[in-house]
């Protein structure tokens, strides 16, 4: 088998493997993360229900896009299990994302009010702040597959080569 028909092999298994990774690390990162969505106007507010446990998350995080942005227009609040607010935030972007701190177990709401008459589509999610292990396999999977996009390039420059030369 020649160099580069083993090159090219070796950086297609690379590829796979990294696309596997790619997938098994987000359904891995976003577990426990509740996503919803809604049109939100004045009396009209986006509610996401998410469940935490106290054991194992210490800090939850949310985040919230917003279609058709108007600065001041928008506001999200989380609620804690006993309804009290323990983050409140004017939204100044189109996409917001904070960390709060888990105070307690039980259901948390992410609501975001809307503050203009025209109702806005709005994506929101709430959920546990991903741990460093499953951080680092988003970049594993990342670095998997640069490595055979670079083995792929190098056996096709390499497989051009040896054809010139011979």
């Amino acid at each position: 088998m020649h160099k580069s028909s083993i090159m090219l092999a070796g950086s297609g298994v690379a590829i796979i493997v990294g696309l596997v990774l790619v997938a098994a690390g987000n359904q891995i990162i976003l577990e426990g993360v509740v996503q919803g969505e809604g049109n939100v106007g004045i009396g009209e507010p986006l509610i996401v229900h998410g469940m935490f446990d106290s054991k194992d998350a210490q800090t939850g995080v949310f985040a919230v896009q917003i279609m058709e942005f108007q600065k001041g227009a928008f506001h999200a609040s989380v609620l804690d299990p006993y309804g009290a607010e323990i983050v409140s935030k004017s939204i100044d972007s189109d996409t917001t994302e904070m960390e709060f701190d888990v105070t307690g177990s039980g259901e948390y709401k992410l609501v975001v009010d809307g503050t203009s008459n025209v109702q806005t589509h709005v994506f929101g999610a709430i959920g546990p702040l991903p741990d460093t292990g499953k951080k680092a396999l988003g970049f594993v999977s990342v670095y998997v597959l640069a490595a055979g996009m670079a083995g792929l390039i190098g056996g096709v420059a390499y497989s051009l080569w040896k054809r010139r030369s011979v």
